[in-house]
């Protein structure tokens, strides 16, 4: 395996494990509770049972990055409403967007189920994404991210470890509730990894991208779990914007620059909760409506900067219930 050029030794786990290590020595300011299972699972509990918070929110991003980027807290004014929103940025994009963060694995053990993002997908490499990265981690240690709203057993831990070919006691898994401050902040930390996502989906050769930053807005918290499902991708459909750095040369960049945006896709104008209710299934929405409002990319190779898309600020409002 040839690796990404430019990223040595790089393994997003032991550079995750020093976020985890701070959730569990700062259990009752943050607002998690973390156990072991019987298996020797280490569980984090970041937004199931327990509420974390924007510190846990903070420190559960930064793990899905596999520690390859920085998140800040940032005022965002959504039409004379003042909300909190998340600014990221990421300076190896391909591998702590792509092969860490993005919530590429589906977990469905028994009655469980969680979506999986983080470090120790780059460990399983169970998806076929990872053709394309050119990246895989090596480390003796996992860590997965779940988004649910159930606590995990040690059958799905076991499931989990065994992908990744370590014993359970080698693995941690990082649970949050959509529902939960924590899940509405780890995926408004979203808005680069996205836009990197559609622009694959488009054809261009993601490792042409240098580097990457975003704001999105965090969704509100509603205890219904199809509405906030619904308020945090209108966060980022709606109300995210993405810049990329890019070493390509201008065609390359003109030819998918429209079609990244939110804005490009046919369900594009119809709140998420909506389209989720109208199709009845998550996957039968359009695979191209899953990317920021706007995106902005710039080209190191030749200096022109150009951006498409827009905000909705209206609509956003009124699926946050403002």
């Amino acid at each position: 395996m040839a690796g990404v050029a430019g990223t040595g030794r790089i393994s997003v786990n032991r550079r995750a494990a020093a976020f985890v290590e701070r959730l569990e020595a700062e259990t009752a300011a943050l607002g998690v509770d973390v156990h072991r299972l019987a298996n020797g699972t280490r569980v984090v509990d970041a937004g199931v049972r327990a509420p974390g918070g924007f510190g846990a929110g903070k420190a559960v991003a930064l793990i899905c990055l596999g520690g390859l980027g920085d998140v800040t807290f940032v005022p965002y004014d959504l039409g004379g409403l003042t909300i909190p929103a998340v600014s990221v940025t990421v300076d190896r994009p391909v591998i702590g967007c792509m092969a860490s963060q993005y919530a590429g694995w589906k977990i469905s053990v028994g009655k469980f189920f969680g979506m999986g993002s983080g470090p120790a997908r780059a460990i399983a490499v169970v998806e076929k994404i990872y053709a394309e990265l050119d990246y895989r981690d090596e480390a003796d240690e996992a860590v997965l991210v779940l988004e649910t709203d159930a606590m995990p057993t040690e059958e799905v831990a076991a499931y989990v470890a065994g992908k990744c070919g370590l014993a359970p006691e080698r693995l941690t898994l990082v649970v949050a509730a959509t529902t939960s401050v924590v899940g509405g902040i780890q995926i408004a930390a979203r808005s680069v990894e996205t836009a990197m996502h559609k622009m694959m989906e488009l054809g261009f050769d993601l490792h042409k991208v240098q580097a990457g930053s975003g704001v999105s807005p965090i969704a509100t918290p509603i205890r219904d779990t199809l509405r906030a499902i619904g308020r945090t991708n209108d966060c980022v459909l709606y109300g995210a914007t993405a810049a990329l750095v890019v070493d390509a040369t201008d065609d390359e960049v003109e030819q998918i620059l429209d079609r990244i945006p939110s804005s490009a896709s046919r369900d594009y104008g119809t709140p998420f909760y909506e389209l989720f209710k109208r199709y009845g299934d998550f996957y039968k929405i359009d695979p191209m409506l899953f990317s920021p409002a706007r995106v902005t990319i710039t080209n190191a190779a030749t200096g022109r900067t150009w951006s498409a898309g827009q905000l909705n600020l209206e609509l956003l409002r009124s699926s946050l219930g403002a």
